[in-house]
């Protein structure tokens, strides 16, 4: 079964949202499953040395500082629910995601779940700049890939024009928000859903006779 993930690696929801999958795929028995990562850039405008987090977050959800915090402590405790650690204390940038997506593009497919979690890591519990060549070049050479050809890769924009390609294209094809989630091209899921739609979904997409639907959830 392929089930395609669209997410952006400094979206707190992505991060829960793919935690609840491969949660629930701990469960699934039956079929092999094979993942697909789609970039989805929120905000490509960013430059790469990043811009004030919270000042950054104010602007563009329109709250002032006490609706940040209040937005922020609820997101921290769903994810505290999901086991998935979120410390927005440590976060001073907003970053620019591009780079981190190139990194996962050029990841080998056996690594690329453990680098997207190590990435997704580096951001909410370390606060690093993730959009910071030196900083995915150490996520990376942690996950076991080799940090020279790594940092030269991502020097020369090394699959650059593959993630703005795929990004366009989600969003072309309707997608609006993320984590976004396709099942075997048949059942769509929008959200971080629970372990349990999940499951559901897993067991509808296995049946032959499920039609193509737009959207499940």
């Amino acid at each position: 079964m392929l089930i395609e993930i669209f997410h952006d690696t400094a979206c707190p929801w992505c991060y829960i949202g793919t935690k609840h999958l491969f949660d629930a795929l701990e469960k699934w028995q039956y079929e092999a499953i094979k993942i697909q990562w789609h970039p989805f850039l929120l905000d490509d405008t960013i430059p790469p040395q990043g811009v004030e987090f919270r000042a950054f977050m104010k602007e563009r959800k329109g709250m002032e500082p006490e609706e940040l915090k209040r937005l922020f402590d609820y997101t921290k405790q769903r994810g505290e629910t999901s086991g998935v650690k979120l410390d927005f204390n440590k976060i001073s940038l907003a970053v620019n995601t591009t780079l981190s997506h190139q990194m996962i593009a050029l990841s080998p497919t056996k690594s690329k779940n453990a680098v997207v979690e190590a990435i997704y890591k580096a951001y909410f519990e370390e606060g690093l700049n993730i959009g910071d060549i030196e900083t995915l070049v150490s996520v990376g050479k942690a996950a076991g890939i080799d940090a020279t050809q790594l940092r030269s890769l991502l020097s020369s924009d090394a699959a650059l024009d593959e993630v703005m390609a795929d990004a366009t294209s989600a969003r072309r094809s309707g997608i609006n928000s993320v984590p976004f989630f396709i099942f075997n091209n048949k059942i769509n899921v929008n959200g971080s859903q629970s372990v349990e739609v999940f499951l559901q979904t897993l067991e509808r997409a296995a049946l032959p006779e499920t039609l193509k639907v737009n959207s499940l959830w």
